[in-house]
């Protein structure tokens, strides 16, 4: 039994916590979808979320092949070509162009990738570009304000793979990628993204305690920080935003420019 198992014994029931960030997410995600959608996963990986060790549930609610019109997954890593539940894979270069046409695309799901985001601008306007107006962006992404955000920012590189290592060490090494926290505020979705071009209805949210070592006084020492954490500063942000269309631009406009 881990200490996750013991501090949330209703994992049992179903294989997920009460605080499961990825739960959480993916019933929004889940209740946006539709038959006749072209879903893109960006950063789709390997498909972790698959694996064997993945609760049934999970693997079924997290997996939209079929029951939408198309999945296309994109990942820097070509990983992504053996991703179990995509109609179609592509790798891509960091900051580059996607292999989608424009306005073909009804919602984007990007779970743990705005983190590693280099240059905001560039991959908001790749987003607007590819989605149809009314088209979701759905992100699942630290909080820069929160205590993983902060912790990423302020520990040297040189020590975090081996403090990672010791807090977190059922984590593969090979999901380890350069983070940068650009747009990991509310604030700075919001102006990559653009009142005008976009409508926002994301949140913060603490999520199952991470970083604990497996320990019990290691995760009641997460859990402790998390629960005294203002909003502004709870440990996720999930990002919901949704393209306006061509009208409703224009009249933001013009009213800015009255």
């Amino acid at each position: 039994m881990t200490v996750v198992d013991r501090w949330r014994p209703e994992t049992a029931a179903g294989g997920f916590t009460r605080d499961d960030e990825d739960i959480a997410f993916y019933t929004r995600v889940n209740a946006l979808i539709h038959p006749e959608m072209v879903l893109v996963d960006l950063g789709a990986g390997r498909g972790s979320r698959f694996d064997d060790g993945s609760a049934a549930f999970r693997k079924s609610f997290c997996n939209f092949q079929g029951r939408v019109k198309h999945v296309v997954g994109l990942d820097v890593d070509p990983v992504v070509r053996e991703h179990p539940h995509l109609d179609e894979a592509h790798v891509i270069e960091p900051g580059g162009t996607l292999p989608l046409e424009d306005s073909s695309v009804d919602i984007i799901v990007c779970e743990w990738v705005v983190e590693h985001v280099e240059h905001p601008q560039e991959f908001a306007d790749e987003i607007h570009r590819v989605l149809k107006p009314g088209g979701w962006f759905c992100a699942l992404t630290p909080n820069s304000y929160g205590y993983v955000g902060i912790s990423n920012r302020i520990i040297p590189e040189s020590v975090k793979d081996r403090l990672m290592r010791i807090v977190w060490p059922e984590r593969p090494h090979e999901d380890v990628f350069p983070t940068y926290y650009r747009m990991n505020t509310m604030g700075s979705i919001r102006h990559a993204f653009g009142d005008d071009r976009w409508s926002h209805h994301g949140y913060t949210a603490n999520g199952t305690p991470r970083y604990h070592g497996n320990t019990a006084i290691g995760f009641a020492m997460v859990a402790f920080v998390q629960a005294i954490m203002p909003p502004p500063m709870r440990t996720n942000l999930l990002v919901f935003s949704q393209k306006r269309d061509i009208a409703e631009t224009a009249s933001l406009n013009r009213k800015k420019a009255a």
